[in-house]
């Protein structure tokens, strides 16, 4: 994202950037992009002017002006023109505002979240990432076993019960976590879960791939890349 303090933008990894388009899928009353006030975010943060925008990219004044005040839908060559001249890449356009935030704040029953076989993720950053760190807020629903197959990705995986009880698969080893308990692990460990209880679980995990580009970390969405 770009920072307002130093100007720099900074591509979301490819786990976020997984993420956050199924958030939107999941609900996309709620993450309706508009591209004319990403454009027009995008422009102040570079300290731009509309017509010094206008003349690096080689488009008219007014219909720049249009395009901001959300007059006139930009097509995709006039996109890419627009992000050649800010130096962002062309997705830059479509990702929401939250994205480029310092503070997020959510209201639990506003928070993003998607459904998966076993039960709910629930993104608690926001689009806010702590480095590459992810926190979610997993729900894990009664009777559940854990998927055939492992997951392995790079980084580590830090784990904490807030709720219910489950199974944490580390390679082959069962780690059992109650209310209070964590867990913190190298993610090139295989790792799997389960919840055998006739209760739901609720756990804070906070996933952080060292590599941005990792898509094995997808995985945990139970989703194809």
């Amino acid at each position: 994202m770009m920072s307002p303090r130093t100007g720099s933008y900074s591509q979301p990894s490819h786990w976020r950037r997984h993420l956050s388009r199924l958030m939107s899928q999941e609900d996309s009353s709620s993450r309706e992009v508009n591209v004319g006030r990403r454009l027009q975010e995008l422009r102040q943060m570079r300290g731009l002017s509309q017509r010094a925008l206008a003349e690096m990219s080689g488009l008219n004044f007014n219909t720049l002006s249009l395009i901001e005040n959300e007059k006139t839908s930009p097509n995709v060559s006039t996109l890419q023109l627009l992000a050649d001249a800010l130096d962002v890449p062309i997705t830059a356009f479509f990702e929401t505002l939250e994205g480029s935030m310092d503070v997020v704040y959510q209201k639990v029953s506003e928070r993003p979240r998607i459904s998966f076989p076993q039960g709910t993720l629930e993104d608690l950053g926001g689009g806010l990432a702590l480095g590459e760190g992810t926190p979610l807020l997993m729900t894990l629903d009664p009777h559940t076993e854990r998927e055939s197959t492992a997951l392995v990705h790079t980084g580590q995986e830090f784990v904490y019960c807030l709720a219910g009880e489950v199974v944490y698969w580390v390679d082959q080893t069962p780690y059992t976590l109650t209310p209070g308990d964590s867990l913190i692990f190298e993610a090139f460990i295989p790792h799997s879960w389960e919840n055998q209880q006739d209760q739901a679980a609720r756990l804070l995990m906070v996933i952080c791939p060292t590599d941005q580009d990792d898509r094995s970390v997808t995985q945990h969405l139970v989703e194809p890349v």
